[in-house]
Order: C-alpha cells, then structure tokens, then sequence
C-alpha cells in the first residue's frame, strides 16, 4: 500500500528518533542498572484527512530450481533443507480466488470481513461473522489461543512452552511441534491459531518471555520459522505475535518503546521477516506504543516494514482492543479483534464506522477491497475452503454447554513428542563427579512442592495463574488446561520401583528443617525450585505479569541450602520461565549437578525423570543468559507511571541485548547464552568455510552490487528477496562423540564484525544438532547468506555489507570457541 496524503507526523518523528540516536553497540561504559526511573510523553494520533491507495503489488520473484522452488503451506520443505520456500505462486492465486469472492459483496460485508463480532459473542475467543445467511457468501473465521495448545478446550495437548521449544536448538523437534499444534487445532475447528509468540527476552523479569523462543533475534526467528511452517502444514493459519517492541507486561498498554532504526531491523523485526517468509497468514499488533504511536496505527512498521519492505501478503490483526481509531484501517491495520473497542460495548471501529469513512471519501474503497482480500486470501492460502474442513466443535466461553462442545479428541500420540521435547530442552548446568545420570540409587528423597502434583489438580488456577506443584507453563492467555500433568514425584516413583530405590518426598517448602533431616543418608537429594510469570491481567503473589525479581519462588534458595546442608549429593531441578540467579548455593559444594528445566508442559515429569536416569543425554542449549546478579543484564523493567501516563521505554541499550551485552562490557555470567553440558564429550575439528558456487541467479546484478558495498534497494519486499537469503557460503566441521556415551550437541555459529560497524562482539548467525554414538564422528554444515553476513544501514534504508574481515567460531555456546575462520567478502 502506499499512502499519498499531508504526511504522517508519527512517521517523521519515528525517523527523527532514529537518526538521532548514536549507532547501537558502540557504547564503551557499563549499562545502567535503574529500573525506578519513569518518563512520560504524549501519544502521536493520525489525522483524519482524505488518504488515497494504491495496493502493495504482490512478488512474483522467479523460483529456482533446487534453491527456491514454488511452494504451498501444506508442503513446506524438509528440515534442515538449504531450500528456501517460494509461496508467491500460493499467495497468487489465493489471491485471485479472494477477489473472485469479493466481486459481490456489498461495502457493508467487506467492512465485516475485517471485523470481530465481539468479546464472548462467538465460540472463540476471536470469531468474525458469517457473510450472507447462514455463511452463504463466506463463513464465520475462528481465532484461537495460544502459542502451546487450544486454550479453554478439552481433549488437548499441553505443549512444552516456547522458550522450552528454542532451549532444544532443534529444528526437527520445533518443526513437529509447530505441526501437531496445527492438527489440533484444525481438529477442533479453529482457523487462525494465535501464535507462534516472538517477542525477544530483552528483559529478564518479562512476564511472557516463557511464551516466545528466547533472548536472540537469530535463534527466535528460526524457532518462528520452523513453528510456522509445521503450524500451516497441519492447516491451521498461524498468527506471528506481537507486532513489535511489546517485552514487558507493567504499563503494557500505556507504554512507547523508543527503539532506533537499526535496533528495531537487526533485532526485533528479524523474527517477523523468517515468519513472513515462512509464509504466515497474519500477523497481530502489540498494545504498546513504538516511538510514540500506537503498534497498531503505526505506518511505519505496519505498512513500509511489514508488507512493503518484508513483502507481507497476509493481513494484521490487533491484539484484543489494541485497535484505537478507525483511521488504522489505512495505516496498515486489516481485522480488528476481538471486534468491540471495549469488551463487550457493543462498539466498534471498524464495521459500520469503517463504512462510514469508505463512504465520506476518507479512506478509499481500494483500501476497503484490500484488507478483505487479505484475510480471505489467508483462508484460500491454507485450503480451509475444502468442504472436509472441521466447524468449530468446541465453545470456549462455555465448556458445560453439551449444544456447543462436541468433545472431540484431537491428542493423537502428541505426548510424545511432548515428552521427548521436554527431556531435549532440558539444560544440564552443573555436575560434578558424574553425579548423574543416577545409576539405580539406593535412596532418594524428594524436596519441593515443584516436585509433586497441584493441590487439586493441574487447572486449579483460570488461566494458570498460580502454582502449587511442578510448573510446567505460565500463566495468561499463551496457555492452555492440561488432560492431564505428570509431576516428577509420580514418574520418578515408578522408576525406583523399578530400580527397587526407596524413595521418600516432602513438598512443603517451608519447612526447611525437616527438609534436610530427610536428606540426610539419602544417596541423592533431589530439590525441585520453580520460579513462575504472565499476563499482565494476573497477579500472582504480588507479581503483576512481570517477576518481581528473579530469585527462586517459594523460599527455594532456602530450600536448596538446607538440604545441602544435610546431604552432600544434592541435584537441583529447576522449572524456570527465565533466568534466575542462583548465586546463592551454585557453588555450593554438595550441591553436584543442576538441571534446568524451563516450562515443559504436560509430560514435566517423565520428561525430567528420562534425563535424570540417562534415558535422554542431556543436549539443552540456554536460549538466554544466567547472570550472577541482576544489574548485569542491559535492560530492565520501567515501573512507576499514574493511570493517564504514557511511560517512555528507551531502547537505550541498542543492539546489545542480553549476551552481547555482556561480551561488549566484559561482563562474566554465571552461565553464558547457548551453553549446556552433556553426559559425553564432544571434539570438533576441520573447519572449512567456502563460497557456494555452480548457483543460477536472476539478481546477479543485486549480488554484484551487494560484493561491492552497496545496500540494498528500496523496494518492494526487499528484505525477503532470495538473493539476500540463499546460501552464499557453507561452513562445514567434524564432530567426534569423544567420550562413553551416545549423546547430542548443537554446534553454534556466531560472526564477529569488524569494529568500524558498531556491531556487539559475537553475532549468533547458525546453528544445528548432531547426534553421535561413541568414537564416531559427523560431518557437519551450516549455511551463510548475504543476509547474515549484513547490518542495517540507516541511511540507505537497506542491508550493507561491512568491509573488513568477518570472524568466524563454530563453538558450544556464545563464549565456549572451539573453531575460528574468517571470511573476506571481494567486489
């Protein structure tokens, strides 16, 4: 789309911020540690004036054979594949079947395409209506949480959550994950499935940061990309959230991230371009403002970076009332959600007020055909038009109803791989003198309420806002109520009973003096700590969405010293939405081995148990870092703020966002981003890095450009072009299994850029898995493309390479090289 009218002041403001701002990296001094400073600033609105459009025009690039071949969401390329998905031709002619749907509808119908029916009017959490009776023209379109499972629905899954999908580092098992999550909720009867969420773990205390895949760009948009294209594979469309800047729930809604230009691309955009090119069908807008304007009537991001720059052919939705005038139908915005501007007011700002503005000339009826186009088009784009589609079976708002809930049981055998995605996100963080895997202990004891059931079942909370037993999500609408939730207690117990271990528990955390008398003579003492968060719409034990701090929840430091206090074997098992700092009993001495378990869902306790006993050698990788103390991380939480505030979030530390902040201070963790141990040893040798040859092109001119310094061009889905995402060098190696057992490693790619660019010292830009049995070796091969190998040049508005050396480390984690190249890009 391209608005032509007196010009947006937001979008000269945003830019303004921009220039002004210095370049992000280059800071040499400490960062700031206040989390109590609060700044307001006034809301940027859009005029309502007359706007005319003309409609983005859609990408036709040419397919190439063996690199970018012509693909449909049902048949997305296989993991780990080089190919990179071409779904032009899909959007194509999903396109022209829209259009064809559209000819006779009247303004009013086009309008209600974009346009919820209302907070509880549907059986959905989102519904739109039925156009022409009984759905004659085109049917009601549910929407439906969450990123982990069918929220308010029975016979589901609980999925491991996604920071626990991203600490596998593996694209196979994220894939499958993303599929199942499509084929139960098509099962069900949903449409648009809320998710995947991926907005980056810029702050530690973030309350939904467990929903999203981790604290790195790269790393988030692979996990996005690999979930978004099992999600559309199994059918269902899936929704890339929230569009943009949303990394804290305080003031979530009455809050402007101030973010420079190129932050806001290498960073926090990064994850929606791999979505758009997985082929995502929609995208929602974040409560929060961007530099002053509403996420969801912010031009610049909606229209010039989303579906100019990245080329997007989907539609975007508001968050649930984040639409905030009508006039955002121009600024990029297609659906409002759920539909009313307050829930169930009765009012709306789309419908027949987006009518109204089609009809008095302020907003183009062109603009009225394009957003209707767009989200029928993500209907056609999956095949949901197939007469075999399934109609909602469920009610959400009404789980009694027996009219309205079918009970269809969409689990298949998902919990395996729930199971097995639990056990491979699992981070082994400590042990010593192979304290585990446990080898048949004559006894154990269990400290902890983590380690056992919730009082009254798995769904004694709405929404999972509480906890009492083991912690296996967190709260808020990202969830979803477990079938059924297996504690360490009752699958550890089943294997002592194997084992014939005598095994003892206590999961009262408090009592810390029994605690440890019990562990005393006990081969092992098993302490399960936890540490929980959400939604902003929960408060939890004073925690408001956001974690108050990041110590342990329910005196579990406490907990962990008393018992190894009394017993010099004790494991700690932590389930964990995010970093905590465990400096308190991490050195300790009888404290032999940590496993950090993140929120793994409905399978947490046999999945912990199988790495515990070595069933699973341990192959999680931190998708974020554990500081030794707070102040160490870059950015934190801005509290404060009365109810008419507009709280300012600078964006101050720029491009250097958890573990590039602490290589560019020199500040040591306690456990660096991408680190983990293993039961065996890995060895890594023959490092060779060469330029991809033998390639046909149809931008051999953009590619020449690009060797000799020049950005790329402003144009339409520039940032997505296949000549700035194939594969321009393969770096390859050798991993050797070097020690007793089979096990799994994630090697880790990260570029390091010469100075002059301001980039932070280690850029994460690659990473696989590898299994291997003992003694044998694999070779190994990750891929670099123009894009990788790029930075975001503000002025030119395009991707630049530098010039200079790049180094690169193939390694175990951001600080752990085990192997170091270079590459010296020539015009």
């Amino acid at each position: 789309m391209r608005l032509r009218a007196p010009i947006i002041p937001f979008l000269i403001l945003g830019l303004q911020r921009a220039a002004a701002q210095e370049a992000p990296g280059a800071a040499t001094t400490a960062p700031t540690t206040d989390t109590a400073i609060v700044s307001t600033e006034s809301v940027v609105t859009v005029p309502i004036t007359q706007y005319s459009f003309s409609a983005f025009p859609q990408p036709s690039p040419a397919a190439v054979p063996n690199v970018f071949p012509q693909t449909d969401p049902r048949t997305p390329p296989p993991v780990d594949s080089s190919l990179v998905p071409d779904f032009a031709q899909a959007w194509a002619g999903a396109y022209q079947e829209a259009k064809n749907k559209i000819a006779n509808f009247t303004m009013d119908e086009k309008a209600s395409v974009g346009t919820g029916v209302g907070w509880m009017a549907g059986r959905c959490v989102g519904n739109t209506p039925e156009i022409g009776v009984n759905g004659s023209k085109f049917p009601s379109l549910c929407l439906e949480d969450s990123p982990l499972g069918i929220r308010f629905a029975d016979f589901v899954t609980a999925f491991p959550t996604g920071i626990n999908a991203a600490a596998t580092w593996n694209r196979k098992l994220i894939r499958r994950r993303g599929l199942f999550m499509g084929r139960e909720h098509v099962g069900k009867g949903v449409n648009v499935a809320l998710g995947p969420m991926m907005n980056i773990g810029r702050v530690a205390q973030g309350g939904r940061n467990w929903e999203g895949f981790g604290a790195d760009p790269y790393l988030t948009g692979e996990a996005a990309y690999e979930t978004i294209l099992g999600m559309q594979e199994g059918g269902v469309q899936a929704c890339a959230k929230h569009l943009i800047n949303n990394e804290q729930e305080h003031f979530r809604t009455q809050e402007s991230s101030d973010v420079d230009d190129r932050t806001q691309h290498e960073i926090y955009a990064h994850p929606f371009l791999r979505s758009i090119m997985a082929g995502v069908a929609s995208i929602m807008c974040s409560y929060n403002l961007i530099n002053g304007t509403y996420a969801c009537e912010n031009d610049k991001i909606m229209n010039d970076i989303v579906k100019r720059e990245y080329g997007f052919q989907g539609y975007i939705m508001s968050d649930w009332s984040a639409t905030h005038s009508t006039i955002s139908a121009i600024t990029g915005l297609d659906m409002t959600m759920p539909g009313d501007i307050t829930f169930q007011s009765g009012t709306t700002y789309f419908g027949a007020n987006l009518t109204a503005y089609v009809q008095n000339g302020t907003i183009p009826e062109e603009r009225l055909d394009d957003l209707a186009t767009r989200i029928i088009a993500g209907w056609y784009l999956l095949h949901q038009d197939a007469g075999n589609f399934p109609t909602t079976n469920f009610d959400a708002f009404n789980p009694a109803n027996e009219d309205t809930n079918e009970h269809i049981d969409v689990q298949e055998d998902h919990y395996k791989v729930v199971r097995e995605i639990g056990a491979a996100s699992t981070v082994l963080l400590k042990n010593v003198g192979e304290a585990l895997p446990l080898k048949k202990p004559r006894s154990i004891v269990l400290v902890g309420s983590d380690a056992g059931p919730g009082r009254i079942g798995p769904n004694e909370f709405p929404d999972q806002g509480g906890v009492d037993g083991i912690l296996a999500m967190g709260w808020g609408s990202g969830t979803a109520n477990f079938t059924y939730l297996i504690s360490p207690l009752e699958a550890i117990q089943q294997r002592a009973r194997k084992d014939r271990t005598s095994i003892s528990w206590i999961l009262d955390d408090w009592n810390t003096d029994r605690a440890g008398n019990m562990a005393i003579g006990r081969s092992a003492a098993l302490v399960f700590i936890s540490s929980d968060s959400g939604e902003e719409y929960i408060t939890v034990d004073g925690n408001t969405g956001d974690r108050k701090n990041l110590t342990a929840w329910n005196n579990g430091d406490n907990l962990v010293l008393a018992v190894a206090a009394q017993n010099n074997n004790t494991i700690v098992v932590v389930h964990s939405v995010g970093p905590l700092i465990v400096e308190p009993w991490i050195d300790h001495p009888n404290v032999t081995a940590v496993l950090w378990a993140g929120v793994p869902g409905q399978e947490a306790g046999n999945s912990i148990t199988d790495v515990l006993y070595g069933d699973w050698n341990p192959s999680g990788r931190l998708p974020y870092t554990i500081a030794k103390q707070e102040s160490d991380y870059s950015a934190h939480l801005i509290l404060g703020g009365q109810p008419t505030d507009v709280l300012s979030i600078p964006y101050t530390e720029g491009l250097n966002v958890d573990y590039r902040a602490f290589d560019a201070f020199n500040i040591t963790p306690r456990f660096e981003f991408g680190f983990g141990l293993s039961y065996t040893n890995f060895t890594y040798t023959n490092l060779h890095i060469a330029k991809v040859s033998g390639q046909a092109s149809t931008d051999a001119a953009l590619e020449k450009s690009w060797a000799a310094g020049d950005a790329t061009p402003i144009a339409q889905g520039s940032s997505a072009a296949i000549w700035l995402h194939r594969p321009l060098y393969n770096v390859t190696f050798e991993v050797e299994n070097s020690g007793p057992v089979w096990g799994g490693d994630i090697p880790q790619l990260y570029l390091h850029m010469p100075p002059s660019i301001g980039e932070p010292p280690s850029l994460l830009k690659g990473f696989t898995n590898v299994e291997v049995l003992p003694g044998h070796k694999k070779k190994v091969g990750i891929a670099l493309s123009r894009y990788d190998l790029s930075y975001w040049d503000t002025v030119a508005q395009g991707w630049r390479r530098p010039n200079g050396t790049i180094g690169v480390t193939i390694g175990t984690s951001s600080r752990d090289a085990r192997l170091n190249g270079n590459i010296t890009i020539a015009a």
